[in-house]
Order: C-alpha cells, then structure tokens, then sequence
C-alpha cells in the first residue's frame, strides 16, 4: 500500500493542477484625462437641461511640449447625457484624426477656428440653451443688463451672421461675433462660450442663459434699463485686466 501512494504522488492524476495566472494589459491613452473630462463636461451639459440628445458639443485643447496642439472633442451623433471617455475624439486642429474610433462632431470647424485665433482659449461648447437661442432666433443681441455679463464675459454677446451649420462660413462668422470675449449667439441654431478651462466655458454659458432669461423677461414685463456707459467702461476694465491674453478679431 505505501508503494501504490508514493506512486500516486508522484502522478500527474494525483497532483493538483496549478493555478492559471492571466495576464491582461490595458492600453490607457496618453490623453486619457483630457477625454475624461470632456466627457464629464458633456454629460453635465446634458444634466443642466443646455443640450438635447446629441445635440452640442464641447472640447478642449490638447497642449503638447513638441509639435502642433490637438483638441480632445465630443463625437458626432452620440448624446451627450451618455457619451464616455471611449467616445471622445482626439483630433489636430485640422480636424484630422489621431485618436478614436468615432467620427468628431460635425461642428469641429467651430471648435478649431476659435483655438487658432484665440491661444487663450482652452475650451470650446456649443450649447442649445432655450433663451440662448431666443435672442439667437430673433437675432438681438445680448446687452451687458447685469454687471457679471461685462465683467466675466467681456461685454455684450453678439449675434453671428446666418450661415449653414458645419462649415468654415460658420466658424468665420462665430469667431467675428467672439471677438476677444467669451461667449457668442450663432444665429438661428444657438450659443457657444469659451475658457480657459472647461469648468469656465460652462461657467460662462450657465451666465449667458441666465442672463437671456432675465432680458428674455424684463423685455415682456417693461422697458429694460441698461446699466450705465461710464460703468460699463469700468467693468470692461476689470475683464481686460483678468484676460490679458484674451485675442480677437
């Protein structure tokens, strides 16, 4: 009997099978974190009610130590209410591809125009607020009637010129209305701000919408009183001073 249980022991019926190890390796991008917060910053447009669907679209520059920027940028036809890291496109400001499986959205023109004439900018949305695209709509623009609208966005927010969305016209005539402040309505179709990070481009059009409602409102109710010219120039004093790299057109 000891004989037949060394022999057991030694065969590989007896012994018990060593454990399978595996071996997985993730690829994590090099932008990872850029594309994570576009993302979020996409899904929390979607959550304050500033874009439908897929809807809108945001993005951020992508600085590099050596060669040109890139944009990190939501992708067309995915909603923003569900859009993940994977989705977001990594693009130069050609619009041509670098990274992602998807195609970036359809206003990455927009988006590129504005990065290559302001180099402050480090943040791009386009949103479809309701009294954003009001004023858009009937093609009035936004007057400084708060004192935040002069001093966090540069003064009033301009109307662009009518063009068919997508294109380089559009782009142009955004960037016209942008000139060196912060935020723009694009005519018949909605608004787009900009920051310097995207915390502040979202900052910028919760202030722009807020601000179109009261308008929007006092507009219905009575005469709306401007605040006066000598404040104003005061005011935009104050934002010239905090964005002394602001560009424009």
């Amino acid at each position: 009997m000891k004989e037949v249980l060394i022999l057991l022991s030694q065969s590989a019926l007896w012994r018990q099978p060593a454990p399978v190890v595996k071996l997985s390796i993730v690829m994590t991008s090099i932008w990872q974190q850029y594309k994570q917060d576009v993302a979020g910053t996409a899904r929390r447009m979607a959550e304050l009610g500033l874009v439908v669907g897929a809807a809108g679209n945001v993005s951020v520059r992508v600085r590099r130590d050596s060669g040109d920027d890139l944009m990190a940028i939501t992708p067309t036809g995915v909603a923003c209410a569900g859009v993940t890291a994977d989705d977001i496109v990594i693009t130069d400001l050609g619009v041509d591809p670098v990274e992602g499986e998807l195609a970036p959205s359809s206003e990455s023109l927009l988006h590129t125009g504005i990065y290559r004439a302001r180099p402050d900018v480090q943040a791009v949305m386009h949103t479809h607020p309701v009294y954003s695209s009001v004023l858009a709509v009937l093609g009035i623009d936004l007057p400084p009637v708060i004192d935040e609208v002069t001093v966090y966005v540069g003064g009033a927010v301009r109307v662009s010129e009518y063009a068919f969305p997508g294109g380089e016209e559009l782009s142009a005539n955004v960037r016209t209305a942008l000139g060196s402040r912060k935020a723009a309505f694009i005519a018949n179709h909605g608004a787009v701000a900009v920051g310097k990070s995207l915390d502040e481009a979202l900052d910028i059009c919760m202030l722009v919408e807020r601000t179109s409602r009261i308008y929007v409102t006092a507009r219905m109710i009575g005469d709306v009183k401007e605040i006066p010219a000598e404040y104003i120039e005061a005011e935009t004093a104050i934002y010239s001073m905090r964005n002394l790299d602001s560009g424009g057109l």
